[in-house]
């Protein structure tokens, strides 16, 4: 019984039945994306509000303005996986990122695990950006349009928001962050090809607005702003000097998460041996000069230590240009950056459940393909109305750590991935090879565990409950179902 049982969850699929089951049966996806719009989807994912509101954090707090470095420093760490990413991809290049390698690699348990928690990452990470993406158009409709909209209507029933007579009420629903989630997976469901070319625009639209602050404001940066670049350290770790460089790091990793929602479109991707890798790396590249110029004219505008407990720094550096009409600028970016990073996160989640059912691992409803758009509609119907609830009566402001230590843990199981399938399958066709293998993934690793360590034991606890569902449900329902397990 007890071999049974490990042999159950120690079960893979071959890479050789993975690419068949990609490319034949009722529920192939279409091939349509080239190496741009993977490149576009990576920047959709993670150039976001963090961009607007880490880097003013993590100066104020703890690097000053050697912040950029902190920035670099935090890319590096994504790059060891993001390479890993890309080997598996193209060895690989079907949907479901990190689960479909786990189940490659160590084997449906994990891999469930891993599947699992993904929907942390993308499904809450979604309804999360959702309520931030409803503040701010509210915010932008009042200050730009002089349009309010009403209080209850914006508030989820948990929260509460201040009459005209200076009483508390509560509110009924947030009807914009439901809007917003409605509208990506609608566009979703409609052809990976419409969404790509949509997410495209967006970007370029946001990409636009940040090109506009950093050109303007690098016209009224200060020099003495920038003295000193490494503030001394105050004796305390992570305030300022090198270990607050290194806090920082930590702090703003999180602005780079996303970019492994490319590898879920590895499956629509045209040339994926070649292009999964250009994607990857390309918009971690991209991402990583755009971070790095914004922090060195935020921190140029404004002296590090002006930014301390500032919610909006970046409209505190806007104040010293003569543009007033540069915050109205902003704050269209945010909402754009945040469109694009709810629109590719319900991509990634839909996939992965795609993914699990054409195992099924999950009932084979989320596997099924629209005839027409060739999408598997019914997952992002699934996520539309279950993603949406969340973020329209739920206060899931406490989640977004949740969707950090997720992200964390694919992360290390993927560049895990790397270290086994190079022993288990050394003549296997891999366009893209991570170097230094086992060290690179060794290094990601490490630095990923280290991150998740540094998150509060809230946030495991979470993620230990989630878990714990999920592990209910393979035992009741998915392990007796499995695929593989049938065919064995």
């Amino acid at each position: 019984m007890a071999s049974g049982l490990a042999g159950d969850l120690t079960r893979t699929k071959s890479l050789d039945q993975l690419n068949s089951d990609a490319e034949g049966g009722e529920h192939k996806l279409a091939r349509t994306l080239g190496p741009w719009s993977l490149i576009a989807l990576g920047i959709g994912a993670v150039i976001g509000a963090g961009l607007f509101s880490l880097t003013g954090i993590a100066a104020a707090e703890h690097a000053g303005p050697a912040v950029v470095i902190s920035f670099a420093i935090a890319s590096i760490a994504c790059a060891f996986a993001g390479m890993c990413y890309s080997e598996l991809a193209g060895m690989i290049p079907v949907a479901g990122s990190a689960y479909t390698y786990a189940y490659a690699t160590m084997g449906e348990f994990v891999a469930w695990i891993i599947g699992w928690d993904l929907v942390l990452e993308y499904a809450v990470g979604a309804a999360t950006v959702s309520v931030s993406w409803s503040s701010y158009v509210t915010r932008f409709l009042r200050d730009s349009l002089s349009i309010n909209l009403p209080p209850a209507l914006v508030h989820s029933p948990f929260e509460t928001y201040k009459l005209a007579d200076g009483s508390m009420a509560h509110g009924l629903v947030n009807l914009p962050a439901i809007l917003i989630i409605v509208a990506a997976s609608a566009l979703l469901m409609m052809g990976i090809r419409e969404s790509a070319r949509v997410n495209a625009v967006v970007v370029m639209v946001k990409l636009a607005v940040v090109a506009v602050v950093v050109g303007v404001g690098l016209f009224y940066v200060k020099a003495q702003n920038y003295v000193p670049f490494i503030p001394e350290n105050t004796g305390t770790f992570g305030e300022y000097g090198w270990s607050g460089i290194m806090r920082g790091a930590g702090v703003v990793f999180f602005a780079y998460v996303g970019f492994d929602a490319v590898s879920t479109a590895a499956q629509e991707a045209k040339n994926p041996q070649r292009n999964m890798m250009i994607g990857i790396l390309g918009s971690l590249a991209i991402c990583t000069v755009i971070y790095i110029a914004f922090a060195g004219v935020l921190t140029g505008l404004v002296h590090y230590d002006q930014m301390k407990g500032d919610a909006a720094p970046v409209n505190t550096a806007i104040a010293q240009t003569p543009f007033p009409w540069l915050r109205s600028l902003v704050t269209l970016g945010v909402i754009a950056g945040f469109s694009t990073v709810i629109l590719v996160l319900l991509l990634g989640q839909s996939r992965v459940f795609y993914s699990m059912s054409q195992d099924r691992l999950l009932p084979g409803f989320f596997s099924k393909i629209h005839p027409t758009w060739k999408t598997p509609y019914r997952s992002n119907l699934f996520f539309m109305v279950f993603t949406s609830a969340l973020g329209g009566f739920l206060p899931i402001s406490q989640l977004g750590h949740m969707t950090s230590i997720g992200t964390l843990l694919a992360f290390m199981l993927v560049c895990l991935g790397v270290i086994i399938l190079r022993r288990t399958q050394p003549d296997a066709r891999r366009d893209y090879r991570t170097p230094l293998v086992p060290l690179v993934p060794i290094l990601g690793i490490l630095s990923c565990f280290a991150m998740m360590v540094s998150l509060d034991g809230e946030t495991w606890l979470r993620l230990l409950i989630w878990l714990a569902i999920g592990l209910v449900i393979y035992f009741a329902w998915s392990r007796r179902h499995s695929r593989v397990g049938r065919a064995a």
